[in-house]
């Protein structure tokens, strides 16, 4: 494939269970891209589960290091995925917006809800009180307001999102497979 400038990176934003490591992992094979996970760079870099920073630093701490390392993320001809709690970090929102494409898999609270399971274990970050409606209605705003392009995947499977995304990024950048 052809590089193109414009489109050195590709971040996937959207909810915990929305599919961006599984579309992520698609997409960078189907581009020969590199595919970051940033909650496993967060892991590495910390030397700690994400579950134990939220249980040891509370959710602002938690919050504070996944926007330190995504503002300091450098990556190129890459597919990243951050954490879907991303959005509140403006300076990481800023970086990734700067060094890539922001890609928001858009998906229905039903079938948030239907893939998600232990939200612990996922590492989800939930104020005290706060159900996972609540945190979807809170966090739709910020993935509309920071995405260049939507990607509804309804009814699609991941690979299906991959062609969707693939089509979409030709027409916008002129790639060439």
């Amino acid at each position: 494939m052809r590089r193109n400038q414009n489109l050195d990176n590709i971040t996937l934003i959207g909810m915990p269970a929305s599919g961006k490591s599984t579309v992520g992992v698609l997409l960078a094979k189907r581009l020969g891209y590199s595919f970051v996970d940033v909650d496993i760079v967060i892991q590495e870099q910390e030397g700690r589960l994400l579950k134990e920073i939220i249980a040891e630093e509370g959710l602002e701490g938690f919050l504070d290091v996944e926007n330190r390392v995504n503002a300091e993320l450098s990556v190129h001809n890459s597919v990243i995925a951050p954490g879907g709690s991303v959005i509140y970090g403006k300076e990481a929102m800023e970086h990734l917006k700067k060094i890539s494409t922001v890609v928001y898999l858009k998906l229905s609270y039903e079938a948030v809800e239907e893939r998600l399971g232990n939200l612990t274990d996922r590492g989800v970050v939930l104020k005290d009180g706060m159900t996972l409606k609540d945190l979807y209605e809170e966090r739709i705003p910020y993935y509309e307001k920071y995405a260049d392009i939507t990607v509804d995947e309804t009814g699609v499977d991941a690979g299906g999102i991959v062609d969707i995304l693939r089509n979409m990024l030709e027409e916008r950048f002129g790639l060439e497979t």
